[in-house]
């Protein structure tokens, strides 16, 4: 007779157990946690491969989510809201559920994973270092190079039975389709230009029609770039409005807190004026403003409220009131030529040229309005 081994016993804490701490115990570890890593909290589950677990992630966004992509709007954590590249997925895709590329910048895979919802679709996350794919493309970091690397590292050839994938329209300057053909096999197919457009191109099938590859630039795609800039150009404003302070008090005694503080006040509003003619006003009438080039859109907003500081303090032209206009003009064009990296309006080699003419210009009228500001005491 065999003798069996008694059972392991199974333990089952008692439901009023409680921890050391007072609270209800915490479930049991999952079967993907490891030490020493952090699952997303955009992560629902993970699902079993050929290659391995996929993590798939949820199509709607959470608070978190929302108060994250509220701050990289103004400016913060820019750099480094990005997330881990590899193969992800939404639903339950199946072998022959298509492939979309995209980049790591969180702001970019929320957008994607959002319009995905109620479909069965995997996402191959390109490492962009952070970088939004139209940008990315131009540094090459959406590129051949890094699909055929990414292809290779996530093992999607053992996820799926096709070799089709999907780009985004805006990352094709730096994708060679031949070449990524030729190296793993895969074929790109182009995407919409927007992510809102995946629902309708999946539908189909995987093909774009005329409005998909259509860019448009409204009013309300322009304004959301504005508090980015506003933000900034917070930082360097308090040094540029401090030192303005300090200048407008030198005189023949030195320094005068008493004019530095009347003196200031003008000088202050010349600068802000065009700080907001220039990130605000010029995106919300871009198209209709003259000129190509942003940085005399900028001179041209900035034009009436320039004239307005001359006569509308009745002391018409005088050294004060011409530094002032200075100081608003070269603002507002400097901050309208900062857009010229992020609209479909220039390339870069036109940026690169508009750059070289405008900062000369922008640096004159800098030096002129601080020699008129360092001058006008001393000829009372």
């Amino acid at each position: 007779m065999v003798k069996h081994p008694p059972p392991i016993p199974i333990f089952e804490p008692h439901q009023d157990e409680v921890s050391c701490c007072g609270s209800s115990l915490a479930p049991p570890a999952g079967q993907h946690e490891r030490a020493g890593y952090t699952i997303c909290r955009f992560v629902d589950d993970f699902i079993e491969t050929d290659s391995g677990p996929v993590p798939r992630v949820a199509t709607r966004l959470s608070l978190y989510d929302k108060a994250g992509s509220i701050m990289v709007r103004l400016g913060a954590r820019r750099d480094s809201y990005r997330i881990a590249p590899g193969l992800y997925c939404v639903g339950n895709p199946r072998h022959d559920s298509p492939v979309l590329a995209t980049a790591n910048y969180k702001l970019t895979f929320d957008t994607v994973r959002r319009e995905l919802a109620g479909r069965d679709v995997w996402i191959l996350v390109l490492d962009t270092r952070g970088i939004n794919v139209w940008c990315a493309s131009a540094h090459k970091t959406f590129g051949t190079d890094e699909l055929i690397r990414m292809i290779g590292t996530s093992g999607l050839e053992k996820v799926v039975s096709h070799r089709q994938l999907v780009v985004p329209q805006l990352g094709a300057s730096g994708v060679n389709a031949p070449a990524l053909r030729k190296a793993c096999g895969f074929e790109v197919v182009w995407g919409p230009l927007r992510a809102s457009e995946l629902p309708r191109f999946l539908a189909a099938s995987c093909r774009a029609d005329p409005a998909m590859r259509k860019l448009s630039f409204k009013m309300a795609e322009r304004l959301v770039l504005a508090p980015v800039e506003l933000t900034m150009a917070l930082k360097p404003s308090l040094f540029i409005l401090a030192a303005m302070f300090f200048v407008s008090g030198l005189g023949p005694e030195f320094f005068s807190l008493k004019q530095a503080w009347a003196r200031w006040q003008f000088f202050a509003s010349a600068f802000l004026s065009g700080l907001f003619a220039g990130t605000i006003i010029v995106p919300a009438l871009l198209p209709w403003l003259p000129f190509r080039s942003f940085y005399l859109k900028g001179i041209v907003v900035a034009l009436p409220v320039a004239v307005a500081i001359v006569f509308g303090g009745g002391t018409g032209f005088s050294t004060e009131t011409i530094a002032q206009m200075l100081i608003c003009l070269s603002v507002s064009s400097y901050a309208a030529m900062n857009f010229t990296g992020a609209t479909p309006f220039a390339s870069p080699s036109g940026v690169e040229k508009e750059m070289r003419r405008a900062i000369p210009l922008q640096a004159g009228m800098v030096l002129g309005a601080l020699a008129l500001l360092l001058v006008q005491p001393f000829l009372r």
